[in-house]
């Protein structure tokens, strides 16, 4: 079991953006002090939902603050990125960091980043797989021509080769691992037919999370992926983390502190081009989120990781730990779940 957390630098009511980014950093120093295995990094644009705008760049200064535990973005949003200067980016946080970054990569929504940073509505709705495989072919190969039908340029050398530090999620697949986000058969089609893991999104229980990795499976199943592969394949389960004595306790504080940053944070968001969007109610919401995940005492959450890890066998998990938007707290959420959770699940 490879247990996690999953930082959005979250703007509560009330707080400054420098409050939540640096939480951030210190939620990430508390994830190796506490013996966690990794920290997935969060990317937002134009909304208190969560104020970091490079995962990447936040990802290069954490990966400087720690020594051990795995950084990973969750996700970079390909369609407001060029793939080749994101691909750039992985390929010398990589090498820099001896192996330590994960690339998560997701299509993003219809937001007005897309008008802002030029991608356009296009981008999201068509040109993802486009610019996957443009990020994978950098990461891969010494030599890369763009010949899409959005990205097209000449050939040109990859400089710096990934491949040089040849770790990787694979024995054929030397770099920095490729996870991508999916929210929809679709998506779990496109992962799968690249033999790349999937990000599952917080809001799905167990059930359907299960339905996404059996669909992966069979799909990888028929692009030719050997067994090996289809059945290593290390898909990583987000969720939310709240730990506490008694067995109401974590619940009672989350459904006081979430709704408010849920509330202003979701209903920032626009969209390029006007379509209507149903915004959750904070409060049935976050209550959903505590049923789904380990919110509660330490053996409840020891017994809900397991128990999502049998039903689905995912066994990486990226768990949000800031629900209570306070930097103590959250510091002492991080402290037990490495101190009173992992021990119950080794």
């Amino acid at each position: 079991m490879r247990i996690g957390t999953f930082v959005l630098a979250a703007q509560f009511p009330g707080q400054g953006p420098g409050e939540a980014l640096h939480r951030a950093v210190r939620s990430t120093e508390a994830t190796e002090e506490s013996g966690l295995d990794s920290v997935w990094l969060a990317e937002h644009h134009f909304v208190p939902y969560g104020v970091c705008p490079s995962a990447t760049t936040l990802a290069a200064l954490l990966l400087g603050r720690t020594r051990r535990i795995r950084v990973g973005t969750a996700v970079s949003v390909l369609p407001n990125h060029h793939p080749v200067a994101l691909a750039e980016q992985a390929a010398l946080l990589h090498l820099t960091s001896g192996g330590r970054f994960s690339l998560g990569v997701g299509r993003g929504g219809p937001w007005v980043d897309l008008e802002v940073f030029g991608g356009g509505l296009d981008a999201y709705e068509n040109g993802f797989p486009e610019a996957l495989d443009l990020v994978l072919d950098w990461l891969r190969e010494p030599r890369v021509a763009g010949r899409g039908e959005r990205f097209g340029f000449r050939e040109v050398a990859v400089v710096p080769r990934a491949d040089e530090l040849l770790e990787g999620p694979g024995p054929d697949a030397p770099g920095p691992e490729t996870v991508v986000a999916c929210t929809s058969p679709k998506s779990v089609r496109l992962a799968a037919a690249r033999a790349l893991p999937m990000l599952l999104g917080m809001h799905c229980g167990d059930e359907e999370k299960a339905e996404m990795v059996a669909l992966w499976r069979t799909a990888a199943r028929e692009a030719g992926h050997p067994p090996e592969v289809v059945e290593g394949a290390a898909h990583v389960s987000a969720g939310v983390a709240q730990i506490a004595d008694g067995a109401g306790d974590a619940t009672e504080l989350l459904v006081k502190t979430m709704p408010g940053w849920l509330r202003q944070g979701l209903d920032a968001h626009v969209t390029v081009d006007g379509r209507h969007r149903v915004m959750r109610d904070p409060v049935a919401y976050t209550e959903l989120l505590c049923g789904l995940h380990p919110v509660g005492t330490p053996r409840l959450a020891a017994d809900r990781l397991a128990a999502t890890a049998e039903r689905t066998g995912i066994t990486r998990f990226a768990l949000l730990v800031e629900g209570s938007g306070d930097l103590a707290a959250t510091e002492e959420n991080v402290r037990r779940l490495g101190a009173d959770v992992l021990p119950l699940l080794t």
